[in-house]
């Protein structure tokens, strides 16, 4: 759960103007760019990487760890970045794993950039009859996390080649929880921000549902801010026969839930976006005892603070006054969430510039931001960068099932671009800010 300080620094962020956006290349100078950063060797490096970025990929995928347990998956990273001559910190926010790329004889003011991978695997029971499918009943990666562990460490291993090379720092953050439990801030509350402090940060998500490897880099927002909600109704139980001598917490909740939906119609700007869900309504035992609790859990999605302020106010407010008007009592509570992940112009800049050089310059797109939410945006609120999408759908296979799906796998040729974009992001990001 967040503190009130992250909250009051979410609602101070700013948030541009969307969903438009033109193609632009900011006010970076591309070719000085490609002059420091050898795209070409770092892309032919990454690919020759393929076999161990599967083998790590199909490994993490066989075993699956949900949030702040990544144990197993924390010791794999660890070993292999120590085996590369790296400094590292275990333990991070719990079972987070921090590792610094960095040459010898560094200047103190050197700048450092952080590049971010996250681990965990979902409550989701795999469907998939392949031979690296989960071996934990219950426990999967439907998200690709295990796709971006496995990149992260073939960046590390790209880098590592280059220490002396590299005009400053780079902070690799692997980091667990991020479904939801708060990973990111707790590994920033354990210190992983710090000694040294990243002055921009990187990261991707690879996306079942886009072209293989598209890149998505744009500025502004790309996902939303997402809270999580828990409504409690109190009513008065009894018996199914005796409706009159109840207050029935399930009626009460059922016109909460119908209510809530004229939030987003009748109380946001239209030219605004949001989302109000109920995703879980539990009253009652059984069929003859009118419930005297129903529990609601939903979500709210917006890409504005002053939206979502006002998402949590009016799920209160009609929350309040429907249980009010049935002798009822409603208890709301937010619980922790992410804010939106916003992209800084010219990180988003710097990523286009570089996705061109890996992909073909075609396959660098922008897209309408999306209502997911990921806790990259701790990062990115203090350490301002861009976080991009890279398509890993094969059809043919058909591989595109949707993220969180029982179903969910995805093209791994997009593993080597996923090293060969961060990578190059790092590179280029020092080599400009030493220029």
């Amino acid at each position: 759960m967040s503190t009130q300080g992250d909250r009051e620094f979410r609602l101070n962020h700013p948030v541009f103007n969307y969903p438009h956006y033109p193609q632009r290349r900011g006010n970076m100078d591309e070719n000085r760019t490609d002059n420091v950063t050898d795209f070409e060797t770092i892309k032919a490096e990454a690919e020759e990487l393929y076999p161990k970025l599967v083998a790590w990929r199909r490994d993490f995928h066989m075993h699956p760890e949900l949030g702040f347990q990544e144990v197993r998956t924390a010791g794999v990273v660890a070993d292999h970045l120590r085996e590369l001559g790296l400094e590292v910190s275990t333990g991070v926010g719990k079972t987070g794993v921090v590792a610094l790329v960095e040459g010898e004889g560094i200047p103190e003011d050197a700048p450092t950039v952080l590049l971010r991978f996250d681990m965990d695997a979902l409550p989701i029971q795999e469907e998939n009859d392949v031979p690296y499918r989960s071996q934990h009943p219950g426990v999967m990666h439907a998200c690709g996390h295990d796709g971006h562990t496995a990149i992260g460490m073939g960046v590390a291993e790209l880098l590592a080649r280059r220490r002396e090379e590299i005009p400053g720092r780079v902070k690799l953050v692997f980091q667990p929880a991020e479904e939801g439990l708060g990973g990111a801030l707790s590994m920033i509350a354990d210190g992983a921000l710090e000694n040294p402090r990243p002055s921009a940060a990187f990261g991707l998500h690879l996306w079942s549902q886009l072209p293989l490897n598209q890149v998505v880099a744009q500025p502004g927002p790309l996902w939303a801010a997402a809270d999580k909600f828990v409504l409690r109704v109190m009513g008065k139980g009894g018996h199914g026969a005796m409706p009159h001598e109840t207050i029935d917490a399930t009626l009460v909740a059922s016109q909460i839930v119908v209510a809530l939906q004229s939030i987003v119609a009748r109380n946001v700007d239209p030219v605004a976006t949001a989302v109000v869900t109920v995703g879980s309504f539990h009253s009652g035992t059984v069929g003859n005892v009118i419930a005297e609790r129903a529990d609601l859990e939903g979500t709210v999605r917006s890409f504005d603070p002053e939206v979502q302020a006002l998402l949590h106010r009016r799920i209160d407010e009609i929350a309040q006054g429907v249980a009010q008007a049935f002798g009822a009592q409603a208890e709301f509570q937010v619980l922790g969430g992410v804010p939106a992940t916003i992209n800084s112009e010219e990180g988003a800049a710097l990523m286009q510039q570089v996705a061109r050089r890996i992909v073909d310059p075609e396959q660098v797109v922008q897209i309408p931001p999306m209502m997911v939410g990921e806790d990259m945006s701790e990062f990115l609120n203090r350490a301002p960068g861009c976080f991009i999408l890279v398509g890993a759908s094969d059809p043919e296979k058909g591989w595109h099932s949707p993220h969180h799906s029982p179903t969910f796998d995805f093209d791994e040729r997009m593993l080597p671009t996923g090293v060969a974009l961060l990578a190059s992001a790092a590179l280029a990001y020092l080599h400009r800010t030493q220029a």
